[in-house]
């Protein structure tokens, strides 16, 4: 009963416009009140025990450290690199898009913001040079998905943190996932632009322009690479890495291209304490959401029922994969991963996959859900940027979609995609 209550209010919640925060702590409290066996002030002790963890802190500081990569110019001049490697291809601002996804994803690791710092700078530019606006805003919202892929990735903090996995060895393996969908996308966009004509008005490559594009941007190249070396290398933890992360960003901004002063720092401030209060809330919720479900047995109930289909690990594989689709379709990534992942784990365990690869698979498919509507943050935040109403996102939409299910087959069916890495550095 108690269940039942928690997932029909959340559901009517939902449905009634509820912000995602908000209607899971309500759905708590409706479920706490129903069970009659905890006190009300549980709910707010694991709203906070949810929130007051070390490896969490790393969530805000990635958020602020995307902020600073865009306010400080920093974004701007890895931009500015790649026109100057692939702009002179067929479709070369896209291919520069999702090239420059791929890059901001290695610092930001949210789907969400790395659509609107890119899109704010490329679509603009992709318009005026003739680029369809669904195409253009499609790309957008997909591209940014890769950034909860390629490390470091928020959901996968979230993942490590509700089932015990290694934060690092998540982030090595969503590396090679992370590159197989970015050049999927390189593919079609390369394709796309060929079919239609669309090319940069300056197509002649210069290695002089190269060469200048990449000394003005040297030190924004090092972001990323001082990040995650020192992650691998053991110098820092991930949390800690979110630190660096900030202080070189704001380094950066402020002293070496000086485009982040006083005010602008200012308005960064309000922009990450923007986004973090909104994910720290649904962190909380979801957390306390997740631990009364557990008290009513329902998680262990789910995985018997799975698991009782079948005994053959790729149809079970297939289900866990529909189940998180439709699931990506109607919930935000981090209560999804929150509440799913100690739910669905133990099932993948004990067919043989193991805890790091399964962690991937689950966030390829909540990326996924970053497009699919009626929630598919990620068409949202495009369609703001764009200034175009959702309906011309949604249009472009589908073949994206087609290349993320075909890339989520191949890793969820093709474990050494993702654990190779994970292989040749731990030798786990």
């Amino acid at each position: 009963m108690i269940a039942a209550v928690l997932f029909i209010s959340l559901f009517v919640f939902l449905i009634l416009g509820v912000p995602v925060g908000f209607s899971l702590g309500i759905s708590a409290l409706c479920g706490i009140i129903a069970g009659g066996t905890q006190s009300i002030g549980y709910l707010s002790q694991t709203m906070v025990a949810g929130c007051d963890s070390f490896p969490i802190l790393a969530v805000p500081l990635f958020i602020l450290a995307g902020e600073m990569m865009g306010g400080g110019g920093v974004s701007r001049r890895i931009l500015d690199v790649f026109k100057a490697s692939f702009g002179r291809f067929y479709g070369g601002l896209a291919i520069c898009t999702v090239a420059f996804c791929m890059f901001f994803a290695a610092v930001s690791g949210s789907g969400p913001a790395t659509v609107a710092a890119v899109g704010a700078m490329v679509v603009p530019t992709m318009l005026a040079e003739g680029y369809d606006k669904s195409f253009t805003l499609a790309l957008i919202a997909c591209a940014g998905g890769i950034g909860v892929i390629i490390p470091p990735s928020i959901p996968m903090v979230f993942y490590g943190t509700s089932t015990g996995a290694s934060i690092g060895n998540l982030f090595m393996a969503g590396m090679l996932p992370g590159i197989l969908i970015g050049l999927c996308l390189i593919g079609y966009c390369y394709y796309e632009g060929r079919k239609h004509g669309w090319r940069n008005t300056d197509t002649e490559f210069s290695w002089k322009k190269l060469g200048k594009a990449v000394w003005d941007g040297k030190w924004a190249l090092l972001d990323p690479f001082i990040i995650l070396g020192g992650i691998y290398s053991g110098i820092f933890t991930p949390t800690e890495a979110a630190a660096v992360a900030c202080v070189y960003g704001l380094f950066c901004g402020a002293v070496i291209y000086r485009e982040l002063n006083f005010k602008k720092l200012i308005e960064v401030l309000k922009g990450a304490v923007s986004t973090t209060g909104t994910t720290m809330l649904i962190v909380g919720a979801a957390t306390a959401f997740a631990k009364i479900l557990s008290i009513t047995g329902t998680p262990t109930a789910v995985a018997n029922a799975i698991s009782a289909v079948s005994n053959s690990k790729i149809l079970i594989l297939m289900l866990i994969n529909i189940l998180l689709l439709i699931v990506g379709c109607f919930m935000d990534t981090t209560p999804a991963m929150l509440i799913l992942a100690p739910i669905l784990m133990p099932i993948a365990t004990a067919l043989g996959v193991d805890i790091i690869h399964f962690g991937i698979i689950m966030v390829v498919n909540l990326a996924i859900g970053f497009i699919t509507p009626p929630l598919g943050i990620n068409l949202f935040v495009s369609a703001r940027v764009g200034d175009e109403p959702l309906g011309v996102v949604i249009k472009g939409i589908i073949p994206f979609i087609i290349i993320m299910l075909i890339d989520l087959i191949l890793i969820t069916y093709v474990p050494a995609i993702s654990m190779t890495l994970v292989h040749m550095i731990t030798g786990r």
